[in-house]
């Protein structure tokens, strides 16, 4: 056919350039869970802790290290790098091995971008760029409430929205089950480092 009947004839071009047209892959389907709970803190005292990448590791457990990669912290675009025993089921040793043998995983880690940050609604928002625990392009949100007093003692409600790409071949509800226990474990860290 030449370039002359191409251009004649109009359905031939339709096919032709929708043939040309790469398809974009659809949109991963997301996971989403929450973890919440009430600490006897003042909100205050909590958003310092949560919002502070050099405090991770008083209020996360599982986290070994935390350093600044790029930007300031609590600033939008601000890169940190966290590593430690962020273990997840993907990652299990086999039971037959030993502790201590070569068959455990390494130390796992995550760089994150702080994609959303708003300190006088004490609320932000890190997006996992890359690591070793499967769950690249993740999102988590951390939100510190004043929920009063109850009594003598102050009173902040935390809640921490999360969002994954759905991972194949993983059972969705025990993978949301098993981030809601680790965020909340981190939660429940929070009054003995305020």
């Amino acid at each position: 056919m030449s370039l002359q009947d191409l251009l004649l004839c109009p359905a031939t071009q339709t096919r032709h350039a929708m043939a040309s047209v790469e398809k974009e892959p659809p949109p991963r389907r997301k996971w989403r869970g929450t973890a919440s709970g009430v600490v006897s803190a003042p909100a205050d005292c909590v958003w310092a802790l949560v919002s502070a990448t050099s405090r991770l590791r008083e209020w996360m457990p599982m986290v070994d290290s935390c350093a600044t990669v790029a930007g300031d912290e609590g600033s939008h675009g601000h890169v940190r790098l966290v590593s430690g025993g962020l273990v997840f089921p993907q990652q299990q040793r086999p039971s037959s091995a030993a502790p201590g043998s070569d068959d455990q995983p390494p130390s796992s880690w995550v760089r994150e971008r702080l994609v959303a940050v708003d300190h006088a609604a004490r609320t932000y928002t890190y997006e996992m760029e890359d690591g070793n625990v499967g769950l690249a392009g993740s999102r988590n949100t951390i939100s510190v409430f004043d929920y009063g007093s109850d009594g003598e003692e102050a009173a902040t409600l935390v809640v921490w929205n999360f969002e994954v790409d759905a991972v194949d071949g993983a059972n969705q509800d025990a993978l949301l089950d098993y981030l809601r226990i680790l965020y909340k474990s981190c939660i429940d860290a929070i009054p003995s480092s305020c």
